[in-house]
């Protein structure tokens, strides 16, 4: 049961998370800043709010948050490693397409490293 109240909640909270970085990384690229850049400000935007949320509802246990230092250390280690790959990714869309593709692809792109995330999150950063 705890696996399936985890992957809900984690589903809801990266719902926002995802619309939160989409619309800032449209948002910066439309006022020009190159693709990169966009998305690695765009994706600081929602971590934050995801590392908290998940901390305190996803993955706690009988009521007791999952927060503090060593387990944002490696919260920020996986989105560092996350991170790159998302950029990767969407620069190529981006270089190889146009930037309407990049904003198009952005969402799944992110749809498809979440579930990487999911099980770096489960077992790993909120052990």
């Amino acid at each position: 049961m705890a696996l399936i109240r985890q992957g809900i909640w984690f589903v809801l909270i990266g719902g926002l998370q995802v619309l939160a970085d989409w619309a800032m990384f449209v948002a910066l690229t439309a006022l020009g800043l190159a693709v990169a850049p966009a998305n690695i400000a765009a994706r600081a935007s929602g971590a934050t709010l995801g590392f908290w949320l998940n901390g305190r509802i996803t993955f706690a246990k009988a009521g007791q948050q999952r927060l503090g230092g060593r387990r944002f250390g490696r919260y920020l280690l996986a989105w560092i490693v996350f991170t790159v790959l998302s950029t990767w990714l969407i620069a190529a869309v981006a270089s190889h397409f146009s930037l309407r593709y990049a904003w198009l692809a952005k969402p799944v792109v992110e749809g498809l490293i979440a579930l990487l995330s999911f099980a770096t999150a489960r077992c790993w950063i909120y052990r």
